[in-house]
């Protein structure tokens, strides 16, 4: 049965932007659906009374079961040895506390949900009460509150019945008053944004919703019916192929809240409504698959960070577990030492539902070039399996005012033999920056965000023309793509330069299994003055002709500029940054080949650079 109602929306495709429709959730939620159809028995958030028969089992006899569950007893257990929370602000955030308690949580609940011991349950119960006696739960920055009810909302329901009445009444009151109705009225500040927090703040307010729902029918199924209909406007920003604009990490926050609200709306209601097949949704699989390269490094384009957990993706394993694919089955990461592990991810309890859910029903191979378009198009070459040369290559289109966006279309990451040759910058901390004033979210031409290195074009590996900011509303789809021994794929970034360039297309060719060409065509505006050739890297560099050598971790990659031998590169180094507040990455450089318009044959301009392991 077709899940998905239509309704309007633009999204991009190839080389065009195009009105299109976007997919709905399917939405039957009333009042007497809810009635109808809420699971009567407890725990109906993630778990149902079948899974925890059946978590109980696996973790006597599952290794990876068995070894995640340690790991959780063992973060439990350090619990038992903090504080109690306390309502502590950073600058204009309780983000912090709220995160905390979603990830205490996550540790005990699931313990008292195999073990159901005393300790376990007075331990939640005080988790429980300090929190719910906040004065409020920072409406004001809502993902707070967002994060925090979906804890509270999981406290309440994996306890169900074992609480002391006066705890739950006080819960029940601050789930109500510091969540769903913590402007005094029907929550009007669902978000219904593009972004991430549109999945964690609808997230945590239909887990409420559902935790409440036996004695306030009305207002759980309006506010999951708005809820239900909002997602989507987050929900397209995986359409068409599973890019997430955001990056690696934002896909890692925002899709654990929506494989969580999906296994919510499951749990509760047999049905999650359409998130599984939502258009790119389950393609996004593939994405975070990806962008994990060889190094160990993210493919850390827009506000993401720069390394992943060494510990198994329960995300990915959301995807696995409905679709049988063991290529998203991190199981040599769920198998490491518990003691390893560490601090476990906040909903690594919930992710034990579908980790006990999962069976393998066969492998679809991750592909060695990929590409995915939407709001903020890549493209993505690897090496074959088993490949000796490990070899990974991420480029990208898009614009500046995508939601977490860089001025860094055309830029892309390239390595060899497990090194990072040609970085990106990444993120920093939010908070450091808003701290001192700093304007961080603001995405005008002239907006103190684009004066970062991590946020503008100067940071990244790309063409800059006049030496000027690219233009931020500029948009540089994906035009060209094809597969096979010799994949490639073009972007056209003419839109980001303005009137500096009338026409600047970039083409990335993996042409052998250790080399990556980088061929710009450009054609000069009567504003071109000169086009600057962009590599960023931490290797030690030294300058030969018609080229450079990168050494790093003992190994040798050359840059020939082959179509100008003749032009030198220059090394600008960037450790110290530029500016105070930018970020510092020890030894960070850009190499630097500068093409004045004077070379250009007719107007036109073809630059043809080439990235190979070894020496000249």
């Amino acid at each position: 049965m077709n899940r998905l109602v239509l309704g309007c929306v633009a999204v991009v495709a190839l080389g065009q932007t195009w009105a299109g429709e976007l997919p709905k959730l399917d939405n039957p939620m009333s009042v007497e659906y809810l009635k109808a159809n809420l699971r009567e028995g407890h725990p109906r958030l993630v778990f149902t009374p079948a899974l925890v028969f059946r978590l109980k089992g696996k973790v006597k006899t599952d290794p990876v079961l068995q070894n995640m569950y340690a790991a959780i007893r063992l973060n439990a257990e350090k619990i038992h040895d903090q504080p109690l929370l306390e309502r502590k602000m950073v600058g204009r955030r309780l983000l912090g506390t709220s995160r905390e308690m979603l990830y205490r949580i996550n540790m005990l609940g699931v313990v008292y949900l195999v073990e159901g011991e005393p300790r376990t349950l007075n331990r939640i119960n005080d988790e429980v009460l300090a929190v719910c006696r906040f004065e409020d739960w920072n409406p004001k920055h809502f993902l707070d509150v967002a994060e925090m009810s979906m804890a509270v909302a999981l406290a309440l329901d994996w306890t169900h019945g074992a609480l002391p009445d006066t705890t739950v009444k006080t819960v029940t009151d601050a789930l109500l008053k510091k969540g769903l109705l913590a402007d005094g009225k029907p929550k009007a500040r669902i978000v219904s944004g593009g972004n991430n927090w549109n999945q964690v703040c609808n997230g945590g307010m239909i887990a409420a919703s559902i935790a409440l729902a036996d004695g306030h029918p009305e207002l759980a199924a309006e506010t999951i019916k708005r809820s239900i209909d909002a997602l989507p406007n987050a929900l397209k920003a995986y359409m068409p192929d599973g890019v997430y604009p955001e990056g690696s990490t934002y896909w890692g926050y925002a899709t654990r809240f929506s494989v969580t609200t999906a296994a919510m709306l499951e749990s509760a209601f047999g049905d999650d409504f359409g998130h599984l097949d939502y258009p790119g949704f389950k393609e996004s699989a593939i994405f975070r698959s990806l962008c994990n390269a060889p190094s160990g490094w993210y493919y850390n384009y827009a506000d993401c960070g720069d390394k992943r957990s060494p510990d198994g993706d329960v995300a990915l394993a959301w995807f696995a577990a409905k679709t049988g694919n063991k290529a998203f089955f991190e199981r040599e990461r769920f198998l490491r030492s518990p003691k390893d592990m560490g601090k476990l991810e906040r909903l690594d309890g919930a992710g034990m539902a579908w980790l006990s859910q999962y069976e393998e029903r066969g492998e679809e191979k991750v592909p060695s070039a990929w590409k995915g378009e939407g709001e903020n198009p890549i493209v993505i070459f690897t090496g074959d399996e088993n490949d000796e040369h490990q070899y990974y290559f991420g480029g990208k289109g898009g614009k500046a005012t995508t939601s977490h966006g860089n001025m860094d279309a055309g830029s892309f990451v390239f390595e060899l033999n497990g090194v990072r040759w040609v970085v990106d910058p990444g993120n920093q901390s939010y908070h450091a920056l808003e701290k001192t004033g700093f304007d961080l979210w603001g995405k005008g031409q002239g907006s103190d965000r684009w004066t970062l290195l991590t946020k503008n074009n100067f940071g990244h590996s790309t063409l800059t023309v006049n030496g000027e900011l690219f233009e931020n509303e500029g948009f540089a789809p994906l035009i060209g793509f094809q597969v096979g021994a010799r994949p490639e794929a073009a972007f056209d970034l003419s839109a980001v330069y303005g009137d500096n360039m009338k026409q600047a297309l970039r083409r990335f060719i993996k042409d052998s299994p250790y080399s990556l060409s980088i061929e710009d065509d450009l054609k000069i505006s009567d504003r071109t003055e000169e086009v600057v050739w962009q590599l960023m890297t931490t290797a030690n560099v030294e300058l030969v002709e018609g080229g450079a050598l990168l050494r790093q971790d003992g190994k040798t990659l050359r840059l020939e500029n082959l179509s100008h031998p003749g032009l030198a590169v220059s090394v600008v180094s960037l450790d110290p940054p530029p500016l105070e507040l930018d970020r510092t990455i020890k030894g960070l450089k850009r190499l630097d080949i500068k093409f004045p318009a004077d070379v250009a044959v007719r107007g036109k301009l073809k630059i043809i650079v080439r990235l190979s392991e070894g020496a000249l």
